[in-house]
This record gives C-alpha cells, sequence and structure tokens, in this order.
C-alpha cells in the first residue's frame, strides 16, 4: 500500500517544527551569576577604573605599613644631612631638617587618608539623614533643611572650611569636622533627589499598606536604594576631602609641624622651589596620585551601578 503524499506534511520531524519539542531537549544548567558577579566583571572591564583601584590599593597598603616599609623615623632630624638631592640613602631626597622625605610621605598617607576617611564619614552620616528626612516626610521640613543646604552651598566649600576651623581652632581633628560638614549639603541634595523618586514605588506602598513604620520604611525600603549614587558620590567625595583638608593644612589650619601631612609638607618647603624642588615634588605627586585614583575609580563606580548603562 502506497504512502498517500496528501498526508505526508502531517507528519513533520520534531527538528522541523518550531514549536514541537525534541526528542531530547537541551537544558541550561549552568549557575545564573549574582549581582555581585555581574558588576565585578563590568567594573573589571574599564581599565581606568581598575588602574584607579590599582593606585589606591598602594596608598592604602602604605598606610597600613608605613612603621614597617619606612626607610627611616619621618621625625628624625639630621642636620648635617639637609637638603640633600634624591640618591640612594634618601630615594626622595632630605628636607630643610635633615628628614627623610619618603618616610614622611608614607607617613603622611596614613594621615591624608585618615582625615579624608573620617570627613566624609561625618558627611556621609549627617547629609544621608538630612537628604531622607527631607524628600520622605516632605512639607515645611523639607523647605527649612533644603534652604538650609542652600545657604551652605553659597559659600565656596574652601572658605567655609576657613571659617568653621577659625571658629573651633586650628588643629588636625577640627580640620575634619570641617571638611566634613562643608561637604554636607552634596549628599544631602542627592540623597533627597532619590527618596522622592523611591517614595512612589510600588514596593514602597505595600510595605506602608502592610502597616510599617516610618523608620522601617526609610530603613529597609528607600535607604538600601539610595546606596548605588552614594557609594559613587563618597569615592568622588573622599578625593575632594583630601584635597580641602591638604589646603586647610598648607595654610597652616589643619595639622600642624611636624606632623607629616602632605600639604602641610608642601607648606613648609613652599620657599625651597628653586633650591630643592624635591621637598614639594613627591608630597604633590602623592596628593595627584591619590586623587586622580579616586576620581578613576569614582567614575568607574558610576558607570558600573547606573542602570541605565
Amino acid at each position: 500500500m502506497g504512502r498517500d503524499p496528501s498526508r505526508e506534511a502531517d507528519f513533520v520531524s520534531p527538528e522541523m517544527h518550531p514549536i514541537l519539542p525534541t526528542a531530547e531537549p537541551v537544558l541550561d544548567v549552568r549557575p545564573h551569576e549574582g549581582e555581585p558577579t555581574v558588576l565585578w566583571r563590568k567594573f573589571r572591564r574599564n581599565r581606568p577604573a581598575l588602574l584607579g583601584a590599582g593606585l589606591l590599593g598602594l596608598f592604602l597598603l602604605a598606610a597600613l605599613t608605613a612603621p614597617i616599609i619606612s626607610p627611616a623615623d619621618p621625625f628624625e632630624q639630621d642636620l648635617y644631612h639637609r637638603l640633600e638631592p634624591p640618591s640612594a640613602e634618601h630615594l626622595f631626597g632630605t628636607d630643610d631638617f635633615g628628614r627623610d622625605i619618603l618616610s614622611r610621605v608614607i607617613h603622611g598617607a596614613r594621615i591624608s587618608l585618615r582625615i579624608g576617611l573620617a570627613a566624609m564619614g561625618i558627611a556621609l552620616v549627617l547629609g544621608t539623614a538630612i537628604g531622607l528626612a527631607a524628600g520622605y516626610f516632605g512639607g515645611a521640613l523639607d523647605q527649612v533643611l533644603m534652604r538650609l543646604m542652600d545657604l551652605f552651598l553659597a559659600f565656596p566649600t574652601i572658605l567655609l572650611a576657613i571659617g568653621i576651623v577659625a571658629i573651633l581652632g586650628p588643629g588636625l581633628e577640627n580640620a575634619m569636622i570641617a571638611v566634613g560638614l562643608v561637604a554636607v549639603p552634596t549628599y544631602a541634595r542627592l540623597v533627597r533627589a532619590s527618596t522622592l523618586s523611591i517614595r512612589e514605588k510600588d514596593y514602597v506602598q505595600a510595605v506602608r499598606a502592610l502597616g510599617a513604620g516610618h523608620g522601617r520604611v526609610i530603613c529597609f525600603a528607600i535607604l538600601p536604594n539610595c546606596m548605588a549614587p552614594l557609594t559613587v558620590q563618597a569615592t568622588l567625595g573622599l578625593a575632594t576631602a583630601i584635597l580641602d583638608a591638604a589646603g586647610l593644612s598648607f595654610l597652616g589650619l589643619g595639622a600642624q609641624p611636624p606632623a607629616p601631612e602632605w600639604g602641610a609638607m608642601l607648606s613648609s618647603g613652599r620657599e625651597l622651589i628653586l633650591s630643592a624642588p624635591w621637598v614639594l615634588t613627591f608630597p604633590g605627586l602623592a596628593i595627584l596620585l591619590t586623587v586622580l585614583a579616586l576620581n578613576l575609580m569614582g567614575d568607574g563606580l558610576r558607570d558600573t551601578l547606573d542602570p541605565k548603562m
């Protein structure tokens, strides 16, 4: 009995039909990548960001191991070898008191990074609290807090920091406070803008409908979703804090001699720029490389955490 050509089209192999399953379906058994893994893959493809992270890692390592890797005591004076140029014995040369500049730069990393981290912490905590309160509650509270932040922003940051230090008195701790306070408006406005867009989301309304109080909504529904822009701003803000602190120390309002702080080292050696330029060159390079590393890393984090990217 021969085949009926009219019914031959009804017998279609699974491979020829896009809807019918195959005899042996192929299953994707690869583990799904978590969000941190995906973010790390995006970050490591950014070569400038990796360079910045590497430079910052070197400065952090130098700060943590300063007493071990320093070739000399940063405070030890040797007037018989003052203002010696870079050599095998003193790689960065010596200053006008015969102190080893390399050792002072290494120990200066501890002071400068500590000032930057402390100032950033002050600005981050106060600015986040103000931004969350203004953005979440709104109304008169929002108007009062934001107008106060606008008043702070009306002054140049370095002049405002100088004014605060003039009130509190010169010193390392007061410089940390001043640099932190002048950065508060930046964090406050950033968090407020994020809170205004997040508080109307469906999941926030769902948490409210379940009976959660204001504190729980803010801490567990709004604040975690503000962390991406805060992380980027904190990285860039750390660079600004280090620069502002170095500026205050240069003016004699921050770290006081003989502390091996980079800005103070620039201030003490500014009169030697022609006769002994290495006294200023290496502390200046340390500030330059640290700020450059933080800016490169901050740009990389921004590109990595931006959902539009």
